[in-house]
């Protein structure tokens, strides 16, 4: 079986201390962003936060190449903090780890505390708060979306600082190893992250800007329809596609010597992104794709529908 790295840490490259307290602190940080959407998350924002999930799911899968030989893949969670706050951040992002680790293999399954932590909810925190800074700074539409793209590449260090800390830790690698190579290489990575979410803050912020107003945040079925065929796309006809290079904590673990440490998650049903008896890999991985884009998006839903409050019916005396 193929271990998938990405961002994603696998099982066995973190002990029952770091595991426990990380898990620990994705509760906390779950809960709080689960209470808060139910106090705050409106009826009408509950499709963006599925369609947020399903195209996080398809680019996610996308990996694009950076220098020497490694390549990185969007996280996505300041681009949703920035569009829908970071407690729906939290939900979606954790909706498409949930269903990365559990059918996909993508990230193990005991480190899930670890991922969330890190990707979830670490990196749209520091994500917006770097944006909204540098936005103060820059009242422009070309500032708010160079502001996209430093929050953006904020938070993809911010996520590999906790990862190295977290390895650190365990006693997985040593920190003074560690952090340098794993912060310098999303330091690049991140630009691409950064890139990418300006491009589709701008996209947005053209297209339909008033997804960028928390007052009239809604999803018209039009709408919906392009970002789930742009979804269903990146998953079918670009994914299988994707730069083969390791991603930065798979090619740090290699050149740190401890990915051997890593575990095989067994617990998957379509391992590395493929459906049993289909033989061609190329197929499999676009339909694999596409059936997680559809199942992350209907998690997503289905914990934001949850959540939600029905607004009062104000023609009722």
């Amino acid at each position: 079986m193929m271990l998938t790295f990405a961002m994603h840490l696998p099982d066995g490259f973190l002990d029952l201390k770091t595991l426990i307290a990380t898990a620990l602190c994705a509760a906390g940080g779950l809960w709080w962003a689960l209470a808060k959407s139910r106090r705050e998350l409106a009826p009408r924002q509950v499709p963006l936060l599925g369609l947020g999930a399903a195209f996080l799911f398809s680019a996610q899968m996308i990996n694009f190449p950076v220098l020497g030989g490694v390549s990185g893949h969007l996280i996505g969670s300041t681009l949703i903090a920035v569009l829908l706050g970071v407690p729906a951040a939290v939900i979606v992002v954790t909706s498409v780890l949930l269903a990365q680790a559990f059918l996909f293999a993508d990230g193990g399954v005991s480190v899930l505390g670890a991922n969330i932590f890190n990707m979830g909810i670490v990196a749209p925190i520091v994500g917006l708060f770097a944006c909204r800074t540098l936005s103060k700074l820059f009242n422009t539409r070309r500032g708010q979306v160079a502001a996209v793209a430093f929050g953006a590449w904020a938070s993809t260090v911010a996520a590999s600082l906790m990862c190295a800390g977290q390895l650190a830790w365990s006693g997985t690698v040593a920190w003074s190893a560690g952090l340098p190579a794993l912060v310098g290489v999303h330091i690049v990575i991140g630009l691409g992250e950064g890139a990418i979410s300006a491009l589709a803050y701008y996209a947005i912020l053209k297209a339909r800007p008033t997804l960028l107003s928390a007052e009239s945040q809604a999803a018209s079925s039009g709408f919906a329809v392009q970002v789930g065929l742009l979804s269903l796309g990146l998953a079918l006809f670009v994914a299988p596609f994707a730069c083969p290079w390791p991603d930065g904590l798979e090619a740090v673990a290699q050149k740190l010597g401890f990915e051997h440490s890593a575990l095989p998650n067994t617990q998957s049903l379509f391992s590395d992104y493929q459906i049993p008896g289909i033989h061609n890999s190329l197929t499999a991985t676009a339909l694999a794709g596409a059936l997680g884009c559809v199942l992350a998006l209907a998690l997503s839903w289905l914990l934001a529908r949850l959540l939600v409050r029905p607004m009062p019916n104000s023609s009722k005396t």
